[in-house]
């Protein structure tokens, strides 16, 4: 029965909860399956600097610059303009919680000294945890050859930083950051809504669909989720609230189900990853794939909880308690208030003078309306992988919360001067046809007429992309 059951759901998703401090696993389904990692990978991230900050390499408190390359990552991002400096303490937070491809870079390159040399660190980190189906590429999980990992390896990534990083286990749980005016919420929904979750990512590029990794404790026990390609941000967090869900209410009876041992023993499967991309992000998709894109999920959850059961949970579905709240309607909840906990540049502030930073911070942020059109042309332009990453970067946005979306894009404006030239560049194009009227030459109307033909040709260059 189980041999039939399995395969039904081998191109959906990948599912696994195992038991924090014993590794032991309560379910499986397709767990060492390989799968593109998205923004998984900056639990690794993390994860190296982490143990750098321990062993004394570095501190939370070391500056760290903004380069051409991280600035230049697709978005999600925080948008600082080369030559910013950040904190390892703050680009830290930015990256877990805003899932900032541009502060994962700016820690690699700190850290490993390029993107290259922290991969190798990232990948020598992988070999030693035990990570066997793990190879990384970079440190933002941006769409890359070569950049792979499983459920399984997840789940033992996600152990090693509550076993060997636990003084810093915060950085993985924050519900919310603040940046100047801007309030960016967690994009695991789960924080904030679900009893006992205290950890740890989202993930999203068209080639994997919507990944989770998420842990939660509940009367002393902390379990760990792995959701690989759900269909929804929202879909995701539903099938770990299960998985989390399942696990607790199954614990005392253990004995009941047959043993699939722990979760570093878990055989992997020889496979190229699935690349859901068409079902993701394909011409039958209205809108763009993101975290808040999925409506109609709440009404298929209802049924969801028998989708993807295979295995041990199946054996066991006669014996479970029934759930006090369903997934669904838990996470259409707000999420529990709490303050958000501020990022800024610069040098590490306190009282008087973070204040005045955040200010500062504020200021920056006014004059990027301009910016917006003009970034999300040149955006448009990238093809192949980076079309991956913007379709990321509008689930990474949008799950900002409506009121802080526009400034998550104004925050990818360059400040300042930067916005000043921006504009300065915008109005001369703007004047250029009232620009030669002027001139008043007899030739006057028919270059207006030219320039007609001109303008037009603006659409076709960035229509080229789409077409």
């Amino acid at each position: 029965m189980l041999a039939i059951a399995s395969p039904q759901m081998a191109q959906a998703e990948a599912l696994l909860v195992v038991e924090a401090d014993s590794g032991k696993v309560l379910q499986a389904d397709n767990a060492t399956m390989p799968w593109y990692p998205a923004s998984l990978s900056k639990m690794m991230t993390a994860y190296v600097t982490l143990k750098a900050v321990k062993d004394g390499r570095v501190s939370l408190d070391t500056l760290l610059t903004v380069s051409p390359t991280a600035s230049s990552q697709s978005p999600s991002k925080m948008g600082f303009r080369p030559g910013t400096q950040v904190t390892v303490d703050n680009a830290l937070k930015m990256m877990l919680v805003k899932s900032a491809n541009d502060m994962a870079v700016v820690l690699a390159e700190g850290i490993g000294g390029s993107i290259d040399g922290f991969a190798g660190m990232m990948n020598q980190t992988a070999q030693r945890l035990g990570m066997t189906q793990t190879s990384y590429v970079n440190p933002n999980g941006l769409p890359a050859d070569g950049q792979i990992t499983s459920a399984r390896d997840m789940a033992i990534l996600a152990r090693a930083i509550i076993r060997d990083l636990p003084e810093y286990e915060y950085f993985v749980h924050i519900p919310s950051i603040r940046f100047g005016r801007r309030i960016t919420q967690n994009f695991n929904k789960l924080i904030g809504r679900y009893p006992g979750a205290d950890g740890f990512k989202t993930g999203f590029i068209c080639a994997s669909g919507y990944n989770l990794v998420a842990s939660a404790t509940r009367d002393g026990k902390r379990l760990i989720a792995v959701v690989l390609g759900a269909s929804s941000g929202r879909m995701r967090a539903i099938r770990a609230a299960q998985l989390l869900d399942r696990g607790f209410a199954n614990n005392g009876m253990a004995w009941l189900r047959p043993s699939l041992g722990t979760v570093d023993n878990l055989v992997p499967i020889d496979s190229t990853p699935p690349n859901l991309r068409e079902e993701m992000c394909g011409p039958k998709h209205k809108r763009p794939a993101s975290d808040e894109d999925a409506e109609d999920t709440v009404a298929s959850a209802g049924s969801s909880s028998t989708n993807g059961d295979g295995g041990v949970s199946f054996f066991a579905s006669g014996l479970q308690a029934a759930m006090p709240t369903k997934p669904a309607d838990m996470l259409a909840q707000p999420a529990a208030a709490s303050e958000p906990v501020v990022v800024y540049t610069g040098p590490t502030k306190t009282g008087a003078a973070l204040i005045a930073a955040v200010e500062a911070d504020t200021e920056k942020m006014q004059p990027v309306k301009r910016a917006k059109g003009k970034h999300s042309r040149v955006a448009g332009k990238k093809p192949d992988a980076a079309d991956d990453a913007k379709a990321d970067t509008k689930g990474a946005s949008k799950s900002d919360n409506k009121p802080a979306a526009k400034p998550a894009r104004h925050a990818n404006a360059k400040p300042d001067a930067a916005a000043a030239k921006t504009a300065a560049a915008d109005k001369p194009a703007a004047a250029k046809p009232a620009g030669k009227p002027a001139a008043a030459k007899p030739a006057a109307k028919p270059k207006t007429a030219a320039d007609k033909p001109k303008a037009a040709d603006k659409p076709k260059a960035d229509a080229k992309p789409a077409g």
